[in-house]
């Protein structure tokens, strides 16, 4: 696999693609991480958790995952070596979650649906602290080309201390 310094902007800068990479592994949404999620947060609205109204009342026939829950599993189908494509970022002391600059919840994650990810590199930019990175990762149920979820982080890749 090609290995990028994290400081070599413009080698990085390369790798800025309109596609997306290749798919994560598939993950199992069941109803049991959504009822965790909602005793985690205190979410407990009936569409995600009430699976006997949700079946009657609910537009989707079933309970679906937080949108928050399909967001927060995102490190769990980190594509991180594989979905990159064909490079990695190296030479970096840490890397930090810098924030997101888009998030949309798209489509509804059906309780007990498997969703997969992918991801591109959307920009790159010198900062004073290490490289900003953003990537635009997506998060589809499997079947449905449609995303459930599109997110755009931003990672800051700092240089090793001392």
């Amino acid at each position: 696999m090609e290995t990028i310094r994290f400081d070599d902007i413009e080698g990085l800068r390369k790798k800025i693609s309109t596609e997306f990479g290749p798919w994560s592994e598939e993950l199992e949404v069941s109803q049991a991480m959504i009822d965790a999620f909602a005793e985690l947060t205190g979410d407990h609205q009936w569409i995600h958790v009430d699976v006997e109204r949700a079946k009657r009342e609910s537009p989707f026939g079933t309970t679906i995952a937080h949108g928050f829950l399909t967001l927060s599993l995102l490190p769990r189908l980190s594509t991180r070596g594989r979905g990159q494509g064909e490079f990695e970022i190296v030479g970096h002391g840490n890397v930090v979650n810098y924030g997101s600059d888009k998030l949309r919840f798209l489509s509804p994650v059906p309780a007990g649906a498997r969703v997969r990810a992918h991801s591109r590199l959307a920009s790159v930019e010198a900062a004073p602290k290490g490289t900003r990175v953003a990537r635009e990762v997506a998060v589809h149920v499997v079947g449905s080309e449609k995303p459930a979820l599109l997110y755009e982080m931003i990672a800051l890749y700092q240089p090793k201390r001392g």
